[in-house]
């Protein structure tokens, strides 16, 4: 498959170097504008707005703000500079330790259109299925784009579903590609040099007079603590990228970037005070325990090795139309961890806590790893987009028809592991299974300017696309996902631990079609007053239609003031994956093998609870605020949202108990006691404010300084949720994932930024500043508030001639979150999980690094 993809790159660039005549303009780049004077391509079709005339709030990302760090990846970048874009880096969530979803204005990562090159950007394949934010959603990973390979990135924080389609609800975020001449290559080599926060370095076990372990009252081993917290250096990161722009013929042009990206693991993991080993036949502690390595997890950034290859050309066909092509491809290969498993799975009774790590010689159980064992999820993630299209000028209209498909693909491995149902025949490493996404959108877009009396200017646009989407799920081998004898004669776990893999009755192969019709008005009354208006109509082959419509308008009494809001409507399609995912494990519960997990909304056993087919998400935008512009390169705004959205689809609690076994026996269902599925089973209000404030100092003979400044305040409440008919009392959507949903993201944030150059030396400094955050655990004495914490980075440059050199650092002051309390008992993972997987700004610590680049 790769070498296919591939070979399409190839051809696709053959294809851009068609030789043409006429020159082909190109825009200024956003870096040499000043604050506000940058061109909108979003939020309005009609031509040349610029982001101070804008009607709705947007944000400019210029390439060289996203080069000028340490960090290599989009979205931890885009988590600088943008105050409503939160990006937390959980660890041991599966495939999300390697596909990390991100989020706007606090919504969901699938309830935010990305475009490139303002076309409609497919999703990952992967579904985060578990307790991460964003659990339930596929989303676009904005980190297979690589930073070097971006002129800018427009940020539209305002729902537009009746210009762009599903998903815009949070907004949009549109990424132009590079097409200038000219090349740059970069080489980062970074990594952590950092002190664990709260984190003690340990000697050993402290003992007993007579040797033996002191235990405290929750039954794990009192450790000897040095008196200093741990020292950790590791995730050494490198980075090659270059790019390049070629002149094609007389008219076109070329832009190629590659982008090579090696990162180690990081490892946060606490001391694992537990015992690892079975208690020996006189109750006193195996010797092992005095010498076992307690640092036992690996808690933090996967280990990732990314490829990235992008391709932006066009040439002009006459002198009123242009070719355009842009393409990508993308490979990652991840390895992270799941939870350990100790040596025969026993607690500190010596008792069996589980049969995750046993060999059976009758009911005799034997370690199949002597010390434990930690399983490895080794993943595959290709990615593939490739977009051909025309446009220009026809009959007085500015057209653009264009295709673009795009396909990724997710697959699991698992290593360092065991299915213990199989006993001594198991295997150790397991293919087990992947998800494939593919996406095909065709779209024509029609727009003019209209000569209307009573109007200074009016711009129409309408247009019409085509989608087809295809989910498939594939199995994994038998050992991968099966149930061998020792399930049926001893009760032994089924499945490769850590990650049971896809078995035959989860593999799928779904698709659906809609198509959608637009049009857009926007028209000037005066220089002071402009209204957007717009419709879309949409059918899909699996729900059926949707209409939506948006009002926008700025009035600007005076050149520096203006005043401006939006209300529309807006609606997300459920996804595939949503609708078609599933994922089973089995389990002997009282001798019988049952299976547990998600099942599909359309599987009996989800119909009996009460499931039903999947309506879109529909939403309710209202926003308002001003735009104040009283110097040259001094822009500031100041927005209100208010998003109510209701039939939020949200991942089920795993339902379980008498009454859900009852309903299932009456449905003719035997060997299923507990499921879980999507539905839609929440209405939402998420209300905010954003300010954003830039400023290019004029030339004060200190050289040129820009400075930036974001504050953004977030609240989401749930106002309904749905019951199940079936099952009165049952809890839907319970008390640990509503507060993910509502409180599991920063409630503010700030970012500020200083950019300085003189001569051939420059300097860039960043402050964040992330508010409130709460990690829910299962009961409210297990909550964790994260309280606000500022990280700061600086990054110093030399530019001598052609090449550059820097050397910086992100979060400088090596502050780490919120430690997680010490519970005992109560929440026993907190002494070897030590952070919060809902950090918003993850929890490595201090990064430091180097850069070395030449322009050419």
């Amino acid at each position: 498959m790769r070498n296919t993809l591939f070979n399409a790159l190839v051809l696709t660039s053959a294809l851009v170097a068609i030789p043409a005549n006429a020159q082909i303009a190109t825009p200024p780049p956003a870096d040499d504008v000043p604050a506000g004077e940058e061109i909108v391509v979003v939020g309005t079709r009609a031509q040349g707005r610029t982001v101070a005339e804008s009607p709705v709030p947007v944000d400019v990302i210029t390439g060289d703000a996203l080069v000028n760090a340490g960090y290599t990846e989009t979205n931890k970048l885009l988590n600088q500079l943008v105050p409503s874009f939160n990006f937390p880096q959980p660890s041991i969530t599966d495939g999300t330790d390697v596909v990390r979803p991100a989020t706007l204005r606090g919504l969901s990562p699938d309830q935010t259109l990305v475009l490139v090159n303002g076309k409609r950007r497919h999703s990952t394949s992967l579904l985060n299925a578990n307790g991460s934010v964003g659990r339930g959603s596929s989303a676009v990973d904005l980190n297979t784009i690589p930073s070097l390979a971006i002129e800018r990135i427009d940020v539209l924080r305002d729902g537009a579903s009746s210009q762009y389609g599903s998903d815009a609800i949070a907004g949009v975020i549109n990424v132009q590609l590079k097409r200038r001449e000219g090349g740059r290559a970069t080489m980062t080599y970074g990594k952590y040099v950092t002190t664990m926060d709260g984190v003690g370095q340990v000697s050993g076990i402290a003992t007993q007079t007579n040797g033996q372990p002191q235990v405290r009252a929750d039954g794990t081993y009192v450790l000897n603590e040095t008196g200093d917290d741990r020292d950790v250096r590791d995730g050494r990161t490198v980075t090659f990228a270059a790019n390049m722009g070629l002149p094609v013929g007389e008219s076109g042009y070329l832009n190629l970037t590659g982008e090579y990206r090696d990162r180690e693991p990081t490892n946060r993991a606490g001391f694992d005070p537990r015992r690892n080993y079975p208690l020996q036949a006189n109750g006193t502690v195996d010797s092992r325990e005095f010498t076992y390595d307690r640092v036992n997890h690996r808690y933090g950034d996967a280990k990732t090795t990314d490829f990235n290859f992008f391709l932006n050309g066009g040439v002009d066909l006459g002198a009123s139309s242009e070719l355009y092509v842009f393409g990508s491809y993308g490979i990652r290969d991840g390895e992270s961890a799941a939870f350990y498993r100790r040596a025969s799975g026993r607690d500190t009774n010596s008792n069996i806590q589980d049969l995750r790590d046993c060999t059976f010689t009758g009911t005799v159980c034997t370690p199949f790893y002597a010390d434990g064992f930690l399983p490895l999820i080794t993943s595959q993630m290709e990615d593939f987009a490739a977009a051909v299209g025309v446009k220009g000028d026809l009959g007085g209209f500015a057209y653009d028809l264009s295709y673009v498909y795009g396909t990724n693909a997710f697959d699991f491995r698992i290593e360092n592991s065991f299915n213990a149902s199989y006993g001594p025949q198991s295997q150790r490493a397991f293919k087990a299974g992947g998800t494939r996404f593919g996406q095909q959108t065709v779209n024509l877009d029609l727009q003019r300017d209209l000569s209307v009396g009573f109007l200074s200017d009016l711009s129409l646009a309408l247009g019409g696309e085509y989608r087809n989407e295809n989910y498939k799920i594939l199995a994994g081998e038998l050992q991968s996902y099966a149930a061998g004898p020792f399930a049926f004669s001893n009760g032994a776990a089924a499945g490769s631990q850590g990650f049971p893999g896809f078995s035959p009755n989860s593999a799928v192969d779904a698709s659906r079609d809609s198509i959608a019709g637009y049009v857009e008005l926007d028209g000037k009354f005066s220089d002071a007053f402009n209204v957007v208006a717009a419709g879309r109509f949409e059918h899909f082959s699996d729900f059926g239609n949707t209409v939506n419509g948006k009002v926008a308008a700025r009035f600007a009494p005076t050149p520096w003031i203006a005043a401006r809001g939006s209300i529309s409507t807006g609606f997300r399609a459920p996804s595939l994956a949503q609708q078609f995912f599933s994922s089973f494990a089995t389990q002997n519960i009282g001798g019988t093998l049952v299976e547990i997990g998600t099942f599909r909304v359309g599987d009996p056993v989800a119909r009996a609870l009460g499931s039903r087919q999947l309506e879109a998400e529909k939403s309710l935008n209202i926003g308002g605020g001003l735009t104040l512009t009283p110097l040259r390169g001094l822009t500031l705004t100041a927005d209100y949202y208010n998003i109510k959205i209701n039939d939020r689809v949200i991942l089920s609690e795993n339902l379980q108990g008498a009454a859900v076994v009852a309903v299932l026996r009456g449905a003719g269902i035997q060997d299923i006691t507990s499921a879980r599925f999507f539905i839609n089973g929440i209405d939402t209000r998420t209300q905010g404010v954003e300010v954003v404030g830039t400023y290019r100092v004029p030339d004060l003979g200190i050289g040129s300084v820009t400075l930036t400044a974001g504050y953004n305040y977030n609240q989401t409440d749930i106002t309904d949720r749905s019951t199940l008919s079936a099952i009165p009392g049952v809890t839907l959507f319970g008390r640990q994932e509503s507060l993910r949903l509502t409180q599991g993201q920063p409630r503010s944030k700030i970012n500020l930024g200083a950019d300085w150059s003189q001569g051939i030396f420059g300097l860039t400094a960043r402050t964040n500043r992330y508010g409130n955050t709460l990690s829910p655990g299962g009961a409210v004495a297990t909550d964790v508030v994260l309280t606000p914490k500022w990280l700061t980075d600086l990054e110093l440059r030399a530019t001598p001639g052609q090449f550059e050199l820097a050397i910086g650092a992100n979060n400088l002051f090596d502050v780490y979150p919120t430690r997680n309390p010490i519970l005992g008992a109560a929440a026993i993972n907190n002494y070897f999980i030590p952070y919060s997987s809902f950090s918003p700004f993850g929890f490595n610590g201090r990064y430091l690094y180097a850069r070395a680049g030449v322009k050419f």
